[in-house]
């Protein structure tokens, strides 16, 4: 077995006294953390590692000094885990169960407690508390709240994005430049959540100031359905508040010219091959899929259900929004109430 595929295969472990030795020796004599790393058959980060943890500021490396600072540092209690914490273990379930996502409970607790540091926690700290969980069924109930519900933390995997052709498309670049500041509201982003085998679909809306969340219920996934489903929900948001609307190049907008003139609103299409240009929408499609799994029939869900998940999601802490929701801020606004938006 070579030295890489060994190295792979090997939990690291701290140096022995006499390895210290050799690499106070090897210094000494001017060797290579390199070379001295291949002597003792250690990956050269972990000689490098040993050097910042055990080396005196401003002195030599000596392995007394190590083996003293390591044998002390090993007697010292390890930090309490944080979530051990009873209250902030509970906060943590109960806004999990709520749909809610470990960046945004930890940010949550800062806006709630912001003086109260040791109710504070990172993302990280939630995520490792629920991996390092012991099988059983408390474990698997609380992964499953997480949104991509993975038994393993592993990257998010980018499926490949299919276009159609629209006729007459007013590109995302003659978009009023109000649009990209967010700071007027009335600007929509939408796009189709579909379903099992792309035989049902959800339409989604969402306002790009108030992060604000519509869920129509469609009839097929056709340019006409499309048509038909947006325009109802988008016709019980006032006229001021329904500016404009970005949607990606999927064929069901074929009827886009049918929706701006009975809407009175402008639409826009993004760019090919370019969902950063919708991130809102793109982003809350993400968090849907907790609700609307892929794989499901969505034409199985009545409106009244699709209201009470956009009522969820408009309930939830946003970072976009420093951690307050979208109800929150479209109050502040005093706007239109987002409960009879999504009615």
């Amino acid at each position: 077995m070579g030295y890489g595929v060994a190295m792979q295969t090997r939990a690291y472990r701290h140096l022995t006294a006499e390895e210290r030795e050799t690499v106070s020796l090897g210094l000494a004599q001017g060797h290579s953390l390199r070379a001295m790393a291949r002597s003792l058959g250690r990956a050269p980060s972990t000689l490098s590692r040993e050097l910042a943890r055990n080396r005196a500021p401003h002195h030599p490396y000596r392995a007394c000094t190590a083996q003293a600072q390591a044998a002390t540092r090993a007697q010292q209690p390890r930090r309490r885990r944080k979530l051990l914490d009873p209250w902030l273990w509970q906060y943590v379930r109960t806004h999990l169960g709520h749909g809610c996502s470990p960046e945004q409970i930890a940010g949550r607790l800062i806006r709630e407690y912001p003086e109260d540091m040791p109710k504070h926690c990172s993302p990280e700290t939630i995520y490792a508390g629920l991996y390092v969980l012991p099988r059983g069924a408390l474990r698997s109930e609380l992964l499953a709240a997480l949104r991509q519900a993975r038994k393993a933390r592993r990257p998010r995997a980018r499926g490949q994005d299919r276009r159609g052709q629209i006729p007459n498309m007013t590109p995302i670049t003659d978009r009023p430049a109000e649009v990209a500041t967010r700071t007027v509201p009335g600007h929509w982003e939408g796009d189709l959540l579909k379903g099992a085998r792309n035989g049902s679909a959800v339409g989604t809306l969402v306002e790009r100031t108030t992060r604000l969340v519509i869920l129509a219920r469609m009839d097929g996934t056709d340019a006409q359905s499309a048509c038909e489903g947006f325009a109802r929900k988008l016709r019980q948001v006032p006229a001021p508040l329904r500016k404009t609307l970005t949607y990606d190049r999927g064929k069901e907008m074929a009827a886009h010219e049918q929706l701006a003139q009975r809407l009175a609103i402008r639409i826009f299409f993004a760019d090919p091959h370019a969902p950063w240009q919708r991130g809102t929408n793109e982003n809350t499609n993400g968090l849907l899929r907790q609700y609307l799994p892929k794989g499901t029939d969505l034409s199985g869900y009545t409106q009244r259900e699709l209201n009470a998940i956009a009522h969820r999601l408009n309930t939830r802490p946003r970072k976009g929004l420093n951690f307050a929701t979208p109800l929150e801020v479209f109050t502040q606004l005093r706007y239109h109430s987002p409960v009879a938006l999504g009615s």
